[in-house]
């Protein structure tokens, strides 16, 4: 098993927990980590790009010049592709990037994201985050007693824990996510990865 402590909002170790090593603890596969991170973010492009070919641009229909005797080249249109204004030749046309990704790939790769921060030292639980109302002041304070006020840091929440997402949303350098949206690309794209207790459990129930 492995262990990390549990710190309170004062950013203080309350008890030490031991984690899933099918989760936390297993040798980081990086080649799946960037296969599943590359086929995430090509999953975003909406794919709209589009360029005009030879049969869509407008004009060219009637021959520029005879075909010999003037001394220049022959052309059939003004709407080639080797004229300005003409068509672009195998430019990018509407598509989807979209690419598979399998859900044996996609929870290695947790793993693998997971297991890295907890060795790189990167990855912080809190005990809870109790907020009775939104406070960003309160947010605030805790990332600082925690020691990352000033990295890039993504934190993981229960998905009901409104209250905490609405407090955590506008500081700077702050990813907040519910543990539903919780990929591999939103687990290492940070310097520093927080979490309650509470989103440890669920994610080792899910990934075992």
């Amino acid at each position: 098993m492995s262990n990390i402590e549990i710190k309170n909002a004062e950013g203080q170790a309350v008890r030490t927990a031991e984690l899933d090593s099918r989760v936390f603890g297993i040798e980081p596969n990086i080649p799946v980590m960037h296969l599943v991170v590359k086929n995430y973010l090509s999953s975003l492009r909406q794919g709209t790009h589009d360029t005009k070919g030879r049969s869509e641009v407008s004009g060219g229909g009637k021959k520029p010049w005879r075909q010999k005797g003037t001394g220049r080249a022959r052309q059939g249109s003004i709407r080639a592709t080797q004229w300005v204004g003409g068509g672009v030749p195998f430019g990018p046309t509407p598509r989807t990037h979209n690419k598979r990704t399998n859900n044996k790939e996609a929870k290695l790769a947790m793993r693998s994201a997971l297991s890295a921060k907890l060795a790189d030292g990167e990855l912080l639980v809190v005990d809870e985050m109790a907020f009775d109302k939104p406070c960003t002041r309160q947010a605030k304070a805790l990332l600082a007693a925690l020691g990352v006020a000033d990295k890039r840091v993504t934190v993981v929440l229960p998905n009901d824990a409104v209250e905490a997402f609405l407090s955590f949303r506008n500081l700077p350098k702050v990813r907040v996510i519910g543990v539903r949206e919780a990929n591999t690309h939103n687990l290492v794209d940070n310097a520093a990865l927080v979490m309650p207790e509470a989103v440890v459990t669920t994610l080792e129930e899910a990934l075992v």
